[in-house]
């Protein structure tokens, strides 16, 4: 059977974000010789008081059609963010109603937050004494409202193993992404990234972009040199190769790409090799030697450091550690 999400839709919800589970995990197929084209998730919409509407942020209400029964059924428990948590937000509580809607949640359940999901989860307990996220505005009075959380404004989800919480709105996409990519593996988190049409991963720990000014000159981006790197990252590339390819200093392209992409150029080619090197050892049987050169590692001592010191595993444990998983 497909892993089950529910997602709980909250009285002053925002629309966007309560679709995004849909989007991403509604979407994610296999790709394997065995189970290309099967749906690996069932995504559905519960609320916390039987059948009937519910309030969102925008001139609409929805309607949805299951109880908070539906939580005793989930693999995994997705909570988008509302405007209109009441005590949640002011006292740190839940409602009654969110109590014995939580009350159904079976023990060992995965639970996710979006932006100011989060409150719902601290208020629940489930972030007692773990580190966790969410939107940047909120951040100062979440720390004062739950004061045993170990709260990081600045990234866009934390993956705290069974809790996963995540920033605004479209960090939410990040965070699904990421929890495919967890669960099954690069090919399927890029193939449904591409027809989402986002980027099929953006690192947890890169910042929330807070008040970090546009580019004077719109039109002057870094898109050019990053989809030339893209198609040689087996190759040598050189921080001055990138910024000839937008015509710009190497000074100036670094800035820019900083405001753009939140990170430095090395540090974001770093992770694409990393992705690279992800996907090969997932999906091919190449040597560790032909993966460290095919992702631009070079030799596999660069490729064990690197891999090393992102996933805290080596790339031959790596393999075996989610070949089995996936088995």
């Amino acid at each position: 059977m497909p892993h089950r999400i529910a997602v709980l839709a909250l009285d002053g919800l925002l629309p966007f974000e309560l679709g995004i589970p849909q989007r991403i995990f509604g979407r994610s197929l296999g790709v394997g010789p065995h189970d290309e084209g099967r749906s690996l998730y069932e995504v559905v919409t519960c609320s916390v008081r039987p059948p009937g509407p519910v309030r969102t942020d925008a001139d609409f209400t929805i309607t949805v059609e299951r109880g908070p029964e539906t939580l005793a059924t989930a693999d995994t428990v997705v909570i988008p963010a509302s405007y209109e948590l009441g005590p949640v937000y002011t006292e740190g509580r839940l409602t009654d109603e969110l109590a014995a809607a939580f009350a159904h949640i079976r023990p060992g359940t995965r639970m996710v937050s979006i932006c100011t999901g989060s409150y719902v989860l601290a208020a629940a307990g489930y972030l007692d004494g773990r580190p966790a996220t969410t939107h940047w505005w909120h951040a100062d009075h979440f720390q004062q409202l739950f004061p045993g959380v170990r709260v990081d404004p600045d990234v866009l989800f934390i993956d705290d193993g069974d809790v996963l919480t995540s920033a605004g709105v479209a960090a939410g996409i990040d965070l699904c992404l990421h929890i495919v990519r967890r669960d099954h593996g690069t090919a399927v988190a890029n193939d449904v990234a591409r027809r989402t049409v986002v980027p099929p991963h953006r690192d947890g720990g890169q910042a929330q972009y807070i008040q970090r000014p546009l580019p004077e000159n719109r039109f002057a981006t870094t898109t050019t040199a990053r989809t030339w790197a893209l198609g040689r990252l087996e190759r040598p590339i050189l921080l001055r190769d990138m910024a000839q390819q937008e015509s710009m200093s190497v000074r100036t392209f670094t800035r820019r790409f900083r405001e753009e992409v939140g990170v430095s150029p090395v540090q974001w080619l770093t992770r694409q090799r990393i992705e690279r090197a992800r996907h090969l050892l997932e999906s091919t049987d190449l040597s560790i030697d032909q993966v460290a050169r095919d992702a631009g590692f070079g030799t596999p001592t660069s490729l064990r450091q690197h891999l090393q010191a992102a996933l805290g595993v080596s790339p031959t444990v790596y393999r075996r550690t989610f070949r089995a998983g996936r088995a």
